[in-house]
């Protein structure tokens, strides 16, 4: 299929990979819309189909609605076409509610679940789709570097990223990572080992085993495990400086976390929220903090543009409290 020209932002090439996805009749409308409304795919976050509904496109902060109605066997065509015509292979990311493809790209999948020992089985009469597309935006921790970096050891503060959702959250944790793995020839601070247990495959976007996104040169990943079973595994086996994981939260993954930095081993983390008081009410972030596991604690927001550093948090040892960093 021929790739229309002219599309602003200059990013077509960059989504061909998920037009080929769809029948012809769906990805002719959605080119047809980027074309006659001059969209730039620089801000372009997902594609929806649903069965018996409109293709949505999520384009910034906007939504553009086409007007082609999805048909059921349409959506899985397109299924199978992700899955190379072998969804059969592809089970056990279905059950877990998502696909990732190559190019980083994820497509969360909703359907008729079927259950079986409590644990998702199978997904039958697949629903929708949700294309979301993958921006790794190279840089984007440059104003968090000063905070997290010990430049005097060659080291980092522990530290928890924390945001509500859609903020930037991952985006910001996944450059970081990819800084520290590789070094910061700037200020002299040598790669260190890191490992990622990347259980919703959402930092490292793995695919056939190779990450999709550049998470740095000394970056070990383990992917669709539990983020507690993926550090204690990562540290065992890999030797790891830096252990990161994103959206902790769960009593099995502070303990896994507690373990690490009992074991001398450095942390960065994610989780959701929007101020300290926030982050409390969760009881296992609490005792996280009572702990005085974290060194750093970053807030971000979005009011001029996603992961923007909203405030810092230190912890002063000696009064053994959180104090504002200027």
């Amino acid at each position: 299929r021929n790739v229309p020209k002219g599309v602003r932002g200059g990013k077509m090439v960059c989504i061909s990979s998920i037009l080929r996805c769809f029948p012809i009749r769906i990805s002719k409308r959605i080119e047809d819309c980027f074309l006659s409304e001059n969209i730039n795919l620089n801000l372009l976050e997902e594609i929806r189909i649903r069965a018996n509904r409109p293709i949505i496109l999520k384009i910034g902060q906007e939504e553009r609605k086409i007007e082609y109605i999805v048909k059921q066997e349409e959506i899985l065509e397109t299924l199978q076409h992700i899955c190379d015509n072998s969804i059969y292979s592809y089970q056990s990311q279905i059950c877990n509610g998502y696909i990732t493809m190559q190019g980083g790209h994820r497509v969360g999948i909703t359907g008729n679940v079927v259950m079986k020992d409590e644990k998702v089985a199978n997904m039958n009469y697949v629903s929708s789709l949700n294309f979301r597309i993958a921006k790794q935006v190279i840089g984007c921790s440059a104003k968090l570097i000063p905070y997290v970096i010990k430049e005097d050891e060659n080291s980092i503060y522990n530290t928890l990223i924390v945001s509500p959702p859609g903020v930037g959250k991952t985006t910001i944790l996944r450059d970081l990572v990819r800084r520290i793995s590789t070094g910061i020839e700037k200020i002299e601070f040598k790669g260190i080992n890191v490992g990622i247990a990347d259980e919703r495959g959402e930092i490292a976007a793995m695919y056939k085993g190779v990450p999709q996104n550049d998470v740095g040169i000394r970056t070990d990943v383990l992917d669709n495990i539990p983020k507690a079973i993926g550090m204690t595994m990562l540290i065992r086996s890999m030797s790891p400086k830096v252990i990161v994981a994103d959206e902790i939260g769960k009593e099995e993954e502070i303990s896994a976390i507690n373990y690490a930095v009992c074991s001398g081993i450095k942390g960065i983390f994610t989780a959701h929220g929007a101020s300290l008081e926030e982050i409390s009410i969760n009881p296992n972030l609490k005792t996280l903090l009572n702990l005085h596991i974290f060194e750093r604690i970053v807030f971000l927001n979005d009011k001029i543009r996603k992961a923007e550093i909203d405030k810092v948090y230190t912890l002063d040892r000696k009064n053994l409290e959180y104090m504002i960093m200027e």
